[in-house]
């Protein structure tokens, strides 16, 4: 339930903020608001099952899928700078998942003296579990606060008497519409005090042939992960999409800078989601938007941090200048 506690160890614990019907709830509410009638929509977070998280991570693994790569590289190249102008004593990542990629924050902070504690934030509580429990037996000294949280409708960022850097890695932001953003970026000055940090991984506008490739690699892998919320909603709802009788098309929309995912019917067809009583007509060719992803242009991004209260003090990109991570700091510091 939600605001049960979990501890294994001294040095790992876990709150669940969510109640036990938080997920199926939500489901209900976005196929009921998003399917229900034309233009169609889901949001992204219902990629993310088991199986989609499988498939997520061979996409990461994908010649054609330079993303984690590239901010790979800049956290390698730059983790030990971020760790000294931080001088942080808390790392809070939001939408921690594996929490693969914050290893190298996490060294960089312990060999600079300063962390003392790691406070992931996520939906999954056993990532969080598997996580946790790995870096308390890896990082010996280092304490694990834990939240299972859905960061899009409560963003909590946990105490702490000393600076907190606050992480939000991957390409996540690109998912949220410019309302979202500004929306998220004005919640989180809000919760942020003046001696916090802000350390965002933003993909950045780029040859369209290029992104294209990313999200229509050659072996098939993200049209699965694409096709892979209709699975979800067979399964969570008691529907009977036929995955088959779907086409994933991943398209540049050069007007708005971003990639957008769709699923696009490829007959006339009826579906029927049972545990909502609902029936759904699929004209042939029409399609659903499964997700969007945002690529920015530096002065966009800088701009939309400033409207919130936010001053960019570092930006620095892959080799390629294919992605970027920014540091930010409350205005006026």
């Amino acid at each position: 339930m939600a605001g049960e506690q979990y501890a294994s160890g001294q040095r790992f614990t876990l709150e669940h903020r969510l109640t036990p019907d938080y997920f199926v709830t939500r489901l209900r509410e976005d196929v009921l608001e998003g399917l229900a009638d034309p233009p169609r929509s889901l949001p992204p977070k219902w990629f993310y099952d088991a199986r989609g998280s499988e498939l997520f991570e061979e996409i990461t693994r994908l010649p054609e899928y330079y993303l984690t790569r590239a901010e790979q590289e800049i956290l390698d190249a730059r983790a030990p700078q971020i760790a000294l102008d931080t001088a942080a004593g808390t790392l809070v990542e939001i939408g921690a998942g594996s929490s693969r990629k914050t290893r190298t924050l996490l060294d960089a902070l312990t060999q600079a003296g300063t962390l003392e504690r790691y406070a992931p934030l996520d939906v999954s509580t056993s990532a969080l579990v598997e996580a946790g429990e790995a870096l308390c037996r890896d990082y010996p000294a280092l304490h694990v606060t834990a939240t299972v949280t859905d960061f899009e409708t409560e963003l909590v960022l946990p105490h702490s008497d000393g600076p907190r850097l606050i992480a939000f890695l991957g390409s996540t932001i690109g998912n949220f519409t410019p309302v979202r953003r500004r929306d998220f970026f004005t919640a989180l000055r809000a919760a942020m005090t003046d001696q916090d940090t802000f350390l965002l991984g933003a993909d950045l506008v780029k040859d369209a042939d290029v992104l294209w490739r990313a999200y229509n690699d050659s072996r098939g892998v993200t049209a699965a992960f694409n096709k892979n919320v209709l699975h979800v909603l067979n399964r969570e709802l008691d529907a009977d999409f036929d995955v088959d009788a779907f086409d994933h098309n991943a398209v540049w929309n050069a007007g708005q800078d971003r990639i957008e995912m769709w699923l696009r019917s490829r007959l006339t067809q009826t579906i029927k989601v049972r545990a909502l009583d609902l029936t759904l007509e699929f004209g042939d060719g029409e399609e659903m938007l499964t997700e969007i992803s945002t690529k920015f242009r530096r002065e966009d991004l800088v701009a939309e941090l400033a409207r919130a209260g936010f001053r960019v003090r570092e930006w620095w990109t892959d080799s390629a200048r294919r992605f970027a991570l920014l540091l930010a700091a409350p205005d006026g510091r």
